[in-house]
């Protein structure tokens, strides 16, 4: 079932979540596209060019939002131009928003793993440069813990090391309107969405 969530009816609820890392999962109020009463947590995640893991989660059951963005750099407000020279070290990224009691942190890092090449240092596909390497930005211990375990357990699948990064989540910049929900509003006009993205989809058996 594909989830399209317009763009940012979501971002003023984004706007008031509080980044914590004091040893217990952080749970915050969301207000996605229908009214719920559950608890949601935050996940930030660098796999590649932003577009193509926001296309992958905004899909997952569970996920109540997932939204593009950076983290991880030196300078405030940055734009898409000054991160993609690679001299803010803003790393491009998707907020996941999530219902752990649909889908947990263990099942969100399993598509995680399946949607990027995590021993890859230099980027993904076409895309290459320090703002497309492989981070996990936990909002609180447990889920460093779970991203940690996750690395440990996944390790021996592969020929080379992860070299995921694994932080503590930094202030968090979303990305402009026109790159939000980019793969369903652009699949048919921009010609990277159907080669670089719908493969990946497709790999994934989602919908594309």
């Amino acid at each position: 079932m594909i989830k399209l969530f317009t763009p940012f009816a979501l971002l003023s609820a984004l706007a008031c979540f509080l980044t914590s890392c004091d040893g217990s999962s952080e749970t915050v109020d969301v207000k996605p596209d229908e009214p719920t009463e559950a608890k949601h947590e935050i996940i930030t995640l660098g796999g590649g060019c932003y577009w193509c893991v926001e296309a992958v989660f905004q899909q997952l059951d569970g996920v109540a939002s997932a939204t593009s963005g950076f983290m991880g750099g030196h300078i405030p407000n940055p734009t898409y131009e000054q991160v993609s020279k690679g001299f803010t070290g803003h790393i491009e990224v998707v907020q996941v928003v999530y219902d752990p009691n649909e889908i947990s942190t263990e099942k969100i890092l399993e598509w995680f793993w399946k949607s990027h090449d995590p021993t890859n240092p230099t980027g993904q596909g076409v895309d290459h440069g320090p703002m497309y390497m492989s981070y996990i930005f936990a909002h609180s211990n447990d889920q460093r813990l779970a991203a940690e375990t996750s690395i440990e357990s996944i390790k021996d699948n592969y020929d080379r090391p992860i070299v995921t990064k694994v932080k503590d989540a930094e202030e968090f910049y979303p990305a402009s309107d026109k790159d939000q929900d980019y793969y369903f509003r652009m699949k048919g006009k921009n010609p990277y969405c159907p080669q670089q993205i719908e493969p990946k989809l497709k790999k994934l058996g989602l919908p594309h």
